[in-house]
């Protein structure tokens, strides 16, 4: 996948967990923990999931657009380039010999080391230093995000040239998101159309194409050979790559039920009910120490066929968590208890 958006921490947990066989929770913190996947900005500036050896080529190839309008930002908080390399130098200071701390903490010792972290100055100070290769968010500790530096964190980092970086990009983004278009790419990872052709261009002979309506879509050749899902049902978060990955999500989308998926285009996505393909409805957890409640908000009466991939994916979303899981509404209001994890979604 690359990379997934991760601005919801427990959802995106699901996501690795929906594409990781034989997953849990507990095995997805543990890869947290362990620094086998990190947490940073390194498309268009926004939260995403990565395996932690493929963060620094990403940054180097996405950041610089990124961070092109960022001074007019700092501007407007009344940050100069000083203040910059001084949160930077006590950043590393207080972060050496591989410490981790906790947001709250970082900041008070950049507000300490002279650089006021009021108001939205300290989120913009952190997701600087994480754009420009210092820090890199840490374990998960809680609700509380944690830095440490990227370059103790990470231990065996991939280094790619930039076309190799393009190449890469593109490849892995059609093989995990194809069928899809150039216009596509470029929106999901923040650069320039004439870059992505480029990307496109080095790793084309290892995809195919096809025409579509007048339009151009890439994709790996072995999708083709995959027949289409019947009754296969799927409760993605709201931020899954499945949905959030393109330009253009009416293949998965309907129009019209686009408000009750993104209220107000605000981009605040609600979990979604996939069937065959397809976003058939909404959904919401209720997490306690005993059980899970999903309710359920299908934009219709879902049809009984539908009904066993729905228990199915229940199941294992509550062996995911280990816990039971109950659900209510579509027509379901019962409990499953939780399988044995390694359960593949």
């Amino acid at each position: 996948m690359l990379a997934l958006q991760a601005q919801d921490l427990p959802g995106v947990k699901w996501s690795v967990g929906l594409r990781q066989h034989q997953s849990s929770e507990a095995t997805v913190d543990a890869a947290f923990r362990a620094g086998d996947i990190v947490r940073s900005w390194p498309l268009r500036g926004t939260l995403h999931v990565v395996a932690a050896e493929d963060l620094g080529w990403l940054l180097e190839l996405t950041a610089p657009r990124v961070l092109g309008s960022a001074p007019s930002r700092r501007a407007y908080l009344g940050l100069a380039d000083a203040d910059l390399e001084r949160a930077r130098e006590t950043a590393v200071a207080a972060l050496g010999g591989g410490r981790v701390l906790a947001r709250d903490a970082l900041l008070a010792a950049i507000a300490a080391g002279g650089v006021s972290t009021s108001g939205q100055r300290g989120y913009h100070l952190l997701w600087y230093l994480a754009q420009t290769g210092t820090l890199v968010l840490g374990p998960p500790d809680g609700r509380q995000r944690t830095f440490a530096l990227l370059d103790e964190w990470v231990r065996a980092p991939r280094r790619l040239e930039h076309d190799a970086a393009l190449g890469e990009l593109a490849l892995r983004y059609f093989r995990s998101h194809g069928p899809a278009t150039i216009r596509d790419l470029a929106r999901w990872s923040g650069l320039t159309i004439r870059e992505v052709r480029r990307g496109h261009a080095l790793c084309g002979p290892q995809l195919t194409a096809l025409e579509l309506d007048g339009e151009t879509y890439h994709l790996a050749s072995e999708v083709l050979d995959v027949a289409p899902p019947v009754g296969q049902v799927y409760l993605l978060s709201g931020f899954d790559e499945y949905l959030l990955g393109y330009g253009d999500r009416s293949a998965a989308l309907a129009p019209a039920h686009s408000q009750a998926v993104v209220p107000g285009g605000n981009g605040m996505f609600k979990p979604t009910i996939v069937a065959d393909g397809e976003v058939v409805g909404t959904w919401q957890r209720t997490r306690s120490a005993r059980e899970v409640v999903i309710d359920l908000a299908p934009f219709s009466r879902l049809p009984d066929s539908l009904s066993a991939g729905l228990r199915a994916t229940a199941d294992a979303y509550g062996a995911f968590l280990g816990r039971p899981v109950r659900l209510r509404g579509g027509g379901d209001d019962q409990v499953r208890q939780p399988r044995d994890a390694g359960v593949r979604a």
